[in-house]
């Protein structure tokens, strides 16, 4: 016997309520879309500061559960709520001084290309090897990502979160696209093989040839990452630099330190003039290069006759070149700009800033945002300029590359640096404007990935911290505190020799776009041939 639960309607008419069954059918569409976000959280946890990297696998292998098999338009909803559930989190630092307003429209429009690769992976789930196509499809989307809208925001790439993984010697092989490749490739390969494993259960029947590639899918990226440790090196290939690292701290957080540029400037000094006092005093090795970080001057030394004094008179203190960051103005228009200040002849020579950071450095669509906020448009009065050639600055015989702050996370902006010559990679930055937030971890995995993928000593100078120095094989073996004064002093390896990825450059990334392409391709044709069949 059936018993139905009854309720009374105002008509007194009796009808039947919702079936208890009826409403746990509904909680349980809902769970692919919890999965989908808790997925993305689950990304985002794997990222630094936190050293998880192994959680990108399980992320990636939850997220082929829920796309797997269904419609494209799913595959949308889905991939849209795996975005928001990894970039919310991960973006957060972009609204610790201008509020929730850029942070939530920054994630809603870079969700949308994760949305789209979700799309797109259901396609290919009914392929054979399905693994391979899907992970390539991703690294589709963050190609497309790193270049639009506004020339691109690569932050948040899988490899990014690489830094400490097994996976990171692949740097090497290929760059940020095949490291990353092959993590999202094992992530989806597991559940491949725990999805078989249940099928093969159910069905007593082991399809051999699926297996292979299950297996092939988790099997191949962690082989190569083992067989590409042999590119990871520490070994001086031109001998050694002394370098040093400022950190002059600011006046306090946030983006009120501009206002207050004369002591930053000061800050900056005063640190250089500390160091050069132990070096005086036999305490500390005297450097042969000196980097200060981005912003580290934003009065204009050229401009102003009391700051180019007191730079100059640091560099002659420490008997070294330093590599200022200024903010300079020339011939009407704005550089974010580093300087080579030579104790003797003074400045010498000048990078300035090639990939500038859109509604920071710049203002896109200025009108249109005025309209809607005037304060938007007045915390960045006059748009940045950029430079147009890579920056190698010869300092005391070693090449030095410079990749200023933003331009880490780009993988060309690194990779002309080092082609153009340079023996070391110097990443000066400003992360002052976001406070304690893990933006400045974030960027430090960035520099450490970096260091691996061009087999070069990195360091990172930065105005409040962590400033780091950073060996080939990534590890870091100095670093500073955040809000404080400090220098970093250390003898590190100049290397010239070029990894593959640094030869190869953008045809890792163009070949696996292309095998994305071939796979949705095929889940195209393939399912207009199963409509026409249907039709007939």
């Amino acid at each position: 016997m059936t018993v139905t639960a009854t309720s009374v309607d105002e008509s007194g008419q009796v009808e039947p309520e919702a079936a208890p069954a009826s409403r746990l059918s509904r909680l349980v569409r809902l769970v692919p879309a919890a999965v989908a976000a808790l997925s993305g959280v689950l990304l985002y946890v794997s990222f630094p500061p936190r050293t998880l990297w192994w959680l990108a696998l399980p992320a990636f292998a939850c997220f082929g559960w829920v796309l797997r098999g269904r419609s494209w338009k799913a595959g949308l909803g889905l991939g849209y709520l795996f975005g928001l559930g990894f970039l919310l989190p991960l973006l957060v630092w972009t609204g610790v001084e201008v509020g929730p307003g850029p942070w939530l429209a920054l994630v809603v429009v870079e969700a949308i290309f994760v949305a789209l690769v979700g799309a797109a992976v259901t396609a290919v789930s009914k392929l054979p090897a399905w693994p391979l196509w899907a992970a390539a499809l991703w690294i589709a989307g963050e190609a497309v990502r790193a270049r639009v809208p506004f020339h691109g925001f690569p932050w948040g790439k899988i490899a990014f979160g690489q830094a400490d993984g097994v996976f990171l010697p692949l740097a090497a092989v290929g760059g940020t696209p095949v490291l990353g490749f092959a993590v999202v490739l094992c992530g989806f390969g597991l559940y491949e093989i725990v999805r078989l494993a249940l099928e093969s259960r159910q069905t007593r029947v082991v399809r051999r040839s699926a297996a292979a590639v299950a297996l092939l899918s988790v099997a191949v990226p962690v082989v190569g990452a083992v067989a590409a440790r042999s590119l990871v090196s520490d070994k001086a290939e031109d001998g050694t630099t002394t370098v040093a690292v400022i950190q002059g701290n600011v006046p306090r957080a946030g983006l009120e330190f501009n206002a207050q540029r004369r002591a930053v400037l000061d800050y900056h000094v005063k640190e250089t003039l500390r160091l050069a006092a132990e070096v005086k005093a036999g305490k500390v090795a005297k450097p042969d290069v000196v980097l200060w970080p981005e912003n580290s001057s934003d009065v204009d030394p050229f401009a102003d006759a009391q700051a180019y004094t007191d730079i100059d008179e640091a560099a002659k203190a420490i008997g070294a070149p330093i590599s200022v960051g200024g903010v300079v103005e020339r011939g009407g228009k704005l550089y974010n700009e580093q300087i080579l200040w030579d104790p003797v002849k003074g400045p010498t020579d000048t990078y300035d800033k090639r990939q500038i950071q859109p509604f920071g450095e710049y203002l896109p669509m200025r009108s249109l945002l005025g309209a809607i906020n005037k304060n938007w448009t007045s915390m960045v009065r006059q748009d940045f300029s950029r430079g147009t050639k890579p920056g190698v600055f010869t300092m005391n015989g070693a090449k030095i590359g410079l990749v200023t702050c933003y331009e880490a996370a780009f993988d060309w902006a690194v990779r002309s640096e080092v082609t153009d010559g340079a023996q070391l990679i110097s990443v000066p930055s400003n992360n002052a404007t976001f406070d304690r937030s893990e933006m400045t971890y974030q960027q430090l995995a960035m520099s450490r990935v970096r260091a691996v993928e061009h087999s070069r000593t990195v360091t990172v100078p930065v105005t409040s911290g962590v400033s780091a120095i950073i060996m080939p094989d990534g590890k870091i073996t100095q670093k500073t505190g955040m809000f404080v004064a400090d220098s970093l002093v250390q003898k590190v390896p100049l290397r010239s020799s070029e990894t593959p990825a640094t030869k190869l450059g953008i045809l890792p990334e163009m070949a696996l776009v292309l095998i994305a392409a071939v796979g949705l391709g095929w889940a195209v044709a393939a399912g207009v041939r199963g409509r026409r069949a249907g039709d007939v």
